[in-house]
This record gives C-alpha cells, sequence and structure tokens, in this order.
C-alpha cells in the first residue's frame, strides 16, 4: 500500500511495469458476471479483517464535525515548480495538487489499512478478492457540473499506465481489464488471486476527466500550467509559476455531506509559497508569511526556534509522537556501478560512518539510528531468524550469505567520541581481503579499477553529515567527492540513474505490498525514472516480494516483510541513516485542532480549521 499523494509525479522517484489493459476507446456496456449475484455491496474494506468503522458511521475519529468553515490555511515549499500536472514524469509538479481529483475510496488514517467508499459508494469483492466492482455515486461530478462516470474510470487507468508517470504500471501490474458495466459500474479484474491488496489499490487510483482531456489543447502527457479539471474539495485559483498557488474550496461540492467527509476540508483557501532557500524559508516563518512548519532538521529545532513569536507564545512548537513506519533513509549505492557491484565494498564503506559522533554533535542526540528496511514497524527483522521466518528462508539458504542465519545485523557502531579507528580497520581488512589495495599514490584499487566516487544531493542541508564520512573515507585510500546540485539537475540524473551514491529514502506503510516492486524489483531495475534507484536485482528478493503481496494473512504478512528486510539488511544496499518517530511542528496560535490525531497520518489541511 502506498499513501494517496505518493500516487502523483510529485514523488521524486518512480518506475515502469507492464501491464494489461484495455485500449482507450468508448468501454462497452457488458452484464454483470451471474457470480456477483450473491456479494453484497459494502461500504468499505480492510486489508485484513473487518474495516474500523460500520455502513452507518457518522464521521471519522479524528475529526471535529462541527468544526467551522472559512478562512485560509498558508503553507510553503522550498524549490520551484513548472507544471499543474502530477500525474507524468515531466516538469516539476506544485505543492498540493493531490487536493483537486478524488479516489475511488478513500483511506482513513487510524488504521493500518482501511478504506471506504469516496467516489464509489458501495463495492463488490469476492472472497478470493480476484476482482473488484465500484458502484459510482450518482451525486459525483466534475467541477464543470458533469458526472464523474465509470467511463471516466476505465479512460483514466488506461492513460495513467500507458502514458502517466511509470509507478502506475509497476502499482497496478496485476490488474488484468477494467471494464465499464453500466455507466455507474466498473469492474477491475486482476491476473491472480489472493493478493488481498489489489482491490484496495485500484481504489487509490485518482480519476480524471475524460471529457476535458479529449480536447486537443488540453493533452495529459503535456507538462502545463493550465489548471486541470477536478472533482475535489478544492480547485484551484491563483497561480504564479514558480512561486505561489492557491486553492479554493468548491462551495456546493458534491461530496461535502458525506461521513467521510465531515469535519474535512474547513479551510476556503490553502496556498501554498515557495522558497528557494531553506534559511529564508525559516525567517519567513517567524515574520508570519506562512501558518505551518514541519521540521526536518534537528540541529534548526533545538537551536533556531528563538524567535519573539515562538517565547510569546504566538507560534506553538510541539512534538507529536506516530506509529507510522518509518522505512529506510540512506546514503545508498547505485549498483549499477561495477565498483558498487562488490558485496564487500558495501559493507565495508558503512564502517566509515561515525553516526553516534554524527548524531551527537549534529543533531543533539535526537534520532534514532535507522537499521531496518521497515523501521519503527512490527515488520523489523531483529534478533536471529526463527520459526515461520526461519521456514521462509531456509528455501532460498544457498543463495544468501551464511552470516545471515548466524548473526543479527546491526549497522557498525562507536563510542561517539570521533576516534572510529577500530572501524576503520575493520573496514580495511574488509577492503585488503576483497583484493582492494592501498597503491603508491594512497588510493584503493583492484584490477586496475581505483575506488573512488562522488556523492550527489539536491539538499545542502546533507553537507554537514556526509563531509565527515567522507573524511573518514580518506583515511582508508578512498577517494569520494560530495556535490550538491540544483534539482532540475539531481532529477534528472536520477530518473537516469547518473549517480554513484546518494541520499535515499523508502517509505513504506502499515501494510506493504505490491510498492515493494517498486523499491527492489528486478524487472524495474533498468527502467529510467524508477523508484528502484538502488538497482536491487535479486531472485531471492523478488521471490520475496511476491510472497509478501500474496499474503494470507496480517500475521504471515508481518513474517514475511521481515525476511525480506533481513535480505535487503545484509545486502548492505546502503549505509542506514536515522529517523524519528514523530513530527516536529511549529503554526502559528490561530488555529483549531481536533481532539485526537490519527496513530498514521498528521492532516493538517484536511482536519484542522481557522479559530
Amino acid at each position: 500500500m502506498i499513501s494517496k499523494f505518493l500516487l502523483t509525479a510529485s514523488v521524486a522517484l518512480i518506475l515502469s511495469w507492464p501491464v494489461l489493459a484495455q485500449e482507450d476507446s468508448p468501454s462497452p456496456v457488458n452484464p454483470a458476471p451471474a457470480s456477483t449475484t450473491t456479494i453484497n455491496p459494502v461500504h468499505g474494506m480492510a486489508l485484513h479483517g473487518a474495516p474500523k468503522y460500520p455502513a452507518d458511521f457518522k464521521h471519522l475519529d479524528y475529526v471535529n464535525p462541527d468544526a467551522p468553515k472559512g478562512g485560509t490555511l498558508r503553507m510553503s515549499a522550498l524549490g520551484t515548480f513548472d507544471s499543474l500536472n502530477g500525474y507524468i514524469i515531466k516538469g516539476s509538479p506544485a505543492a498540493g495538487l493531490d487536493m483537486i481529483h478524488e479516489t475511488l475510496l478513500q483511506q482513513s488514517e487510524d488504521e493500518p489499512f482501511s478504506a471506504y467508499g469516496l467516489l464509489a459508494e458501495t463495492i463488490e469483492v469476492p472472497e478470493d478478492r480476484s476482482w473488484i466492482i465500484f458502484n459510482m455515486r450518482p451525486q459525483a461530478e466534475w467541477h464543470d457540473g458533469q458526472p464523474v462516470t465509470a467511463d471516466d474510470v476505465v479512460w483514466s487507468f488506461n492513460t495513467l499506465t500507458s502514458e502517466g508517470a511509470p509507478f502506475y504500471k509497476g502499482y497496478y501490474h496485476n490488474v488484468k481489464s477494467v471494464e465499464a458495466l453500466s455507466p455507474t459500474k466498473v469492474r477491475f479484474t486482476f491476473d491472480m488471486a489472493g493478493n488481498l491488496e489489489l482491490p484496495l489499490i485500484v481504489g487509490q487510483m485518482p480519476v480524471l476527466p475524460k471529457h476535458f482531456y479529449s480536447n486537443d489543447s488540453n493533452k495529459f502527457s503535456d507538462s502545463t500550467l493550465t489548471p486541470p479539471l477536478g472533482s475535489g474539495a478544492y480547485k484551484i485559483g491563483k497561480v504564479s509559476p514558480g512561486r505561489s498557488i492557491e486553492y479554493e474550496r468548491v462551495a456546493d461540492w458534491w461530496g461535502q455531506n458525506l461521513p467521510i467527509n465531515t469535519g474535512r476540508y474547513n479551510f476556503d483557501k490553502v496556498s501554498y509559497e515557495y522558497f528557494r532557500d531553506s534559511n529564508v524559508l525559516l525567517e519567513a516563518f517567524f515574520a508570519d508569511q506562512f501558518d505551518f512548519r514541519q521540521e526536518n532538521t534537528a540541529k534548526l529545532w533545538a537551536t533556531a526556534y528563538d524567535a519573539p513569536a515562538v517565547k510569546d507564545g504566538r507560534i506553538t512548537k510541539k512534538t507529536i509522537e506516530h506509529k507510522l513506519p518509518q522505512g529506510f533513509q540512506g546514503f545508498v549505492y547505485n549498483t549499477r556501478r561495477p565498483l558498487f557491484q562488490d558485496r564487500a565494498v558495501r559493507e565495508a564503506l558503512s564502517y566509515a560512518f561515525d553516526y553516534e559522533w554524527s548524531n551527537k554533535s549534529l543533531a543533539y542526540d535526537s534520532y534514532k539510528r535507522t537499521r531496518s528496511f521497515f523501521s519503527n514497524s512490527e515488520m523489523e527483522a531483529t534478533g536471529l531468524p526463527s520459526g515461520r521466518e526461519l521456514e521462509i528462508l531456509e528455501q532460498f539458504r544457498d543463495q544468501l550469505p551464511p552470516v545471515l542465519f548466524t548473526q543479527e545485523f546491526n549497522p557498525p557502531k562507536t563510542d561517539g567520541s570521533g576516534n572510529n579507528r577500530a572501524n576503520l580497520k575493520k573496514a580495511a581488512d574488509i577492503l585488503d581481503a576483497a583484493g582492494w589495495k592501498v597503491g603508491a599514490d594512497g588510493l584503493r584499487s583492484k584490477d586496475g579499477q581505483k575506488l573512488q566516487f562522488e556523492f550527489i544531493d539536491d539538499n545542502p542541508m546533507f553537507e554537514r553529515w556526509v563531509m565527515p564520512f567522507v573524511k573518514n573515507l580518506e583515511k582508508l585510500g578512498v577517494k569520494a567527492s560530495y556535490r550538491a546540485i540544483d534539482p532540475a539537475q539531481y532529477q534528472n540524473r536520477m530518473n537516469n540513474y547518473d549517480f554513484d551514491m546518494t541520499v535515499g529514502l523508502f517509505g513504506q506503510s502499515n501494510s506493504p505490498g505490491n510498492e515493494q516492486r517498486e523499491f527492489w524489483g528486478s524487472a524495474v531495475a533498468t527502467v529510467s525514472g524508477g523508484r528502484n534507484i538502488i538497482g536491487v536485482s535479486d531472485p531471492v528478493v523478488d521471490a520475496l516480494i511476491q510472497q509478501i503481496i500474496s499474503a494470507p494473512s496480517r500475521e504471515e504478512l508481518v513474517v514475511r516483510c521481515r525476511a525480506l528486510d533481513r535480505v535487503l539488511q545484509w545486502g548492505f544496499y546502503g549505509i542506514p541513516n536515522w529517523h524519528m518517530p514523530a513530527w516536529r511542528i511549529a503554526y502559528w496560535d490561530r488555529f483549531g485542532t481536533p481532539a485526537k490525531n490519527p496513530e498514521f497520518g498528521l492532516p493538517v489541511a484536511e482536519t484542522w480549521w481557522k479559530k
């Protein structure tokens, strides 16, 4: 599963996968299969078990159903934008575009993975989940007043998977066909039964207006600043390319009285102001140029919030703990490079990163070291494999490093003093054993190849973390350089895998599934613009991903994720960084907030309101 906002091309790295679907043509009106007559329509579903909210629920638990409407929420963004099309790989899309298009189902943020009817009023699903039928709401309409139809759904799927960002082809790989059974009834058929996630993730697909894109001046594949037609609570208002964008609440929105939307979308306007420099952005916040900020830099959180507005209470500063899986962030290798196809090199370089000293010196000891690709979740592999997990891994024993079965994976650790001689000695021993020797020029080489590489990033804030790592590498005879480049150049290089090492971030949900193909699947390792930026291509990983996708229960899903995690850990595909299972937020004290925050989200623009 992947969250709704990640279904736009604002995701930095996306992938491609072949998919079977109908051609872009008027969808036939076919009768529903006879087998569907015994399946009762339901209001929602969960990945495992029953959804939390019953059919007659009045509102979500983490909203204020009586929240007043009105006012403006001013948000910020770093960088720039040149497109209002968030579904293709071309261009830099504006922030907030996910607010204008709705999906068939709406995921709740206080359950691991449950979804309820939005554009679809009800759904019909067989026990084996080999297909799903969505029954569209008759009142659902586009902002121009035309109805949202099953034909729009079919067109959206076919277009997204053929002309959209490569992500969609991979995510919906197992969709065999999509057909409109009537103007308000659409069926997705899957090429495998038992993939419990498939009905839910097709419900996440943004539905787009076929009639809008049928106009030659509105080609879907174009990067454009023409505001697209939507069906959501907001439409695009004022746009200043590269500088700001404003979203206006639709006063007579068709979905405003649905229980799933009660207490949500309370602001009349939501705007995003863009800043090119992160320091200027912070000062702009203190100068009341925007309302809300989520702080991602520990040093700033500890030292920079001493402005008068914070001291006198006009700005509220707080930390909110959450239960969201933190996935994996790390200095990741491009294993397409011959240098990093050597597992010993990947392991050895990890000993040059002194996390303990960096966390203490640069982040006030505020972070927790990441050691898992499913960190901060029950999917994290710890200890030694045992029980069901061991049974799964035994199938691949002869293809896995023996140490995986005898030792718990943990990143190298230091005493935090800054003197990590013992770890550097360990790294040198690993490199020596692998044939990487120090030559007369002080550089390590093997078979004429120098052990040297470039670290690129588009966020200068990482330089203070990377440069001590680079200096330690020099002590090993490894020549590394660091370069911060502009976001457009960085994105282009990442799309073409033209890099040696970078900071990689792989977010995980509470219900991992089909998106694991994008992160680690062999079939996408060479597809331009993909999310498998590391280039993982391992038949064991592919097999475990398939097992995760077909997991029949929550318990089996968890243990299969642990098996995959353990294989990725011992693959040394990246040098683990850090995470923090909490949000650090600051906002001007002019907003009302719900009494309860959901465990798995921070829906500020959706659930807060102006006092």
